[in-house]
């Protein structure tokens, strides 16, 4: 028997869990607006709107029929390849063989899309994926409209922007309503046994405040530019390199792992980040493209103009990867993001998640040797620790079978 215990699940935690576990946050946002006294009649269903669909998490939402979430969903958005792909998307969950969805989109395109579904509201729920920069000011109109929202990462991606964020929550929570981030990373089933384990106390022991050289949390990223889907590159739109529209690497990627320290280390406690967070260090450096490079992974047969400012030598300048040293309520974190341009044949996304307990670290793996899936590693803090962990393991695990489907612990 080895010294690291890895607790692996044989259920998938693809994207219908993901959406299932998002769309239960929509039942509750559609009648959140129900007065106390009237919560026993049964919940208004939820009616989606689909504003300026820019990212596929805005699709992945209607990967599953749900009960409580009407058929029909209006989207508003510029006519455009975006919404074009939106469309396409919703259409083959629609055609599957398995499964097929059943939705019917009602699709208002034009210029004043915005200013239209604020005037019509059909719906009560807003969903917004992609076109960053703008996505703080729509949010805030919604709420303003007295629409709930679900929202992908990253509201803002300027520090100028953090009172409108203050704003939508206050204005949000006045009016008894609900601003959701969809934070798909909460919904991974490696993500969350992690955060099980790393809350039992009798497993991980007294969270380890660490220091710079040696953090008590460290959670790190690769992903890829450049990908294929059943052999066809999925293009990304022009606007995804542009970081004052899109953001850099900590806006994006970086806003989950961000997300996911407080959320595993202070389960249901607020954070106050003007005196909870100190950050330490930062830094930042680019992924250098190519012009062939850009036309692979966009289709478009130049650098447009609004990227004219990073490009250097004719190559895109990319600030798409970031780290950061900081400490929340004296733990020392670090988060490291990289977007490199194309894996390698066989190769994939990785994610890598480390807390460290005087009793053990909980670890989340995913490289090469897990075959980028990901997996959960439990490492006794030393050999002393072994059984006193892994019989404490195993009795969480036990614990954890009712709720979790095909959880299992190998020594």
């Amino acid at each position: 028997m080895t010294e690291t215990s890895r607790v692996r699940t044989i259920a998938g935690s693809g994207p219908a869990r993901v959406t299932a576990l998002l769309v239960g946050a929509l039942v509750i946002a559609a009648g959140a607006e129900a007065p106390t006294a009237q919560r026993s009649r049964p919940a208004e269903p939820v009616r989606l709107i689909t504003l300026d669909p820019g990212h596929f998490h805005a699709g992945l939402i209607q990967k599953e029929m749900y009960p409580g979430v009407s058929d029909v969903v209006h989207v508003f958005a510029p006519l455009g390849a975006d919404l074009v792909a939106h469309v396409n998307r919703v259409a083959q969950f629609n055609e599957r063989a398995e499964r097929p969805t059943r939705w019917q989109l009602e699709v208002h395109s034009g210029p004043d899309f915005m200013e239209r579904m604020l005037r019509e509201r059909p719906g009560n729920v807003v969903v917004l994926s992609g076109r960053n920069r703008p996505k703080i000011d729509r949010i805030v109109a919604s709420v303003n409209a007295g629409l709930n929202v679900l929202a992908d990462k990253p509201w803002i991606v300027s520090v100028e922007d953090l009172p409108k964020l203050e704003q939508a929550l206050s204005t949000a929570a006045r009016k008894r309503l609900v601003a959701y981030d969809v934070m798909t990373e909460r919904f991974e089933i490696t993500t969350i046994l992690q955060k099980a384990f790393v809350n039992d106390a009798a497993v991980t022991g007294a969270l380890v405040p660490g220091t710079a050289s040696e953090p008590g949390v460290t959670l790190e990223s690769v992903h890829y530019l450049m990908k294929a889907v059943a052999g066809v590159p999925n293009l990304r739109p022009t606007w995804f390199f542009d970081t004052d529209q899109q953001g850099e690497g900590l806006a994006d990627v970086g806003t989950h792992l961000v997300d996911l320290v407080p959320w595993m280390l202070f389960p249901q406690q607020a954070i106050d980040y003007k005196t909870d967070i100190r950050l330490l260090a930062a830094e930042r450096w680019p992924t250098v493209i190519s012009g062939a490079d850009f036309t692979r992974v966009t289709g478009a047969g130049e650098f447009p103009a609004s990227l004219a400012p990073s490009v250097k030598d004719g190559q895109l300048q990319y600030d798409g990867n970031t780290s950061l040293l900081y400490t929340l309520r004296g733990i020392h974190t670090r988060v490291k993001v990289t977007w490199d341009f194309e894996a390698a044949p066989g190769a994939g996304d990785r994610h890598a998640a480390v807390v460290r307990g005087n009793r053990a670290r909980i670890e989340v793996r995913q490289g090469p040797e897990q075959k980028y899936r990901t997996e959960l590693y439990i490492v006794p803090a030393s050999t002393a620790d072994y059984a006193r962990v892994a019989e404490a393991a195993k009795a969480r695990v036990s614990a954890l079978q009712s709720r979790v489907r095909g959880l299992a612990i190998e020594d």
